[in-house]
């Protein structure tokens, strides 16, 4: 039996993820930072008012780029969290893409926030759902 990915398997794929992006895009997130844990904390689902941690596979911690001003304070670094057993079980529900492809959405579509997009935004060229 072959071992579920682990947190450092994920951090792999956020990577590579993160360098396939454009350039631009790249230059845009010289401050983000990627992180993979096991699931959301309590505090993180309490706030976004859900109860199953399996289904928040990532999330945009941070102020987007189009509401950030150079006279703000020194903010906390914004970050892209990646749920690893959020993740493998949408991969394995799924089974119709494989893990790479499935971090690689969440990982553009966290982006994407930092980026000052809404989901609407997101969803209107990216229908991954279907």
């Amino acid at each position: 039996m072959t071992p579920a990915p682990s947190i450092a398997d994920l951090e792999r794929l956020a990577e590579r993820a993160f360098l396939s992006l454009p350039d631009g895009v790249r230059a845009r997130c010289d401050t983000l930072i990627l992180r993979v844990e096991e699931e959301a904390d309590d505090e993180t689902l309490a706030a976004m008012q859900i109860e199953n941690p399996y289904e928040l596979t990532g999330l945009y911690d941070g102020v987007p780029l189009t509401e950030k001003s150079v006279s703000d304070p020194v903010p906390r670094p914004d970050v892209v969290w990646l749920y690893r057993r959020a993740i493998l079980w949408e991969w394995v529900e799924r089974g119709d893409v494989t893990l790479e492809q499935l971090v690689t959405h969440v990982v553009v579509h966290e982006i994407a926030h930092h980026l000052g997009w809404t989901d609407d935004d997101i969803a209107a060229i990216d229908r991954w759902w279907e």
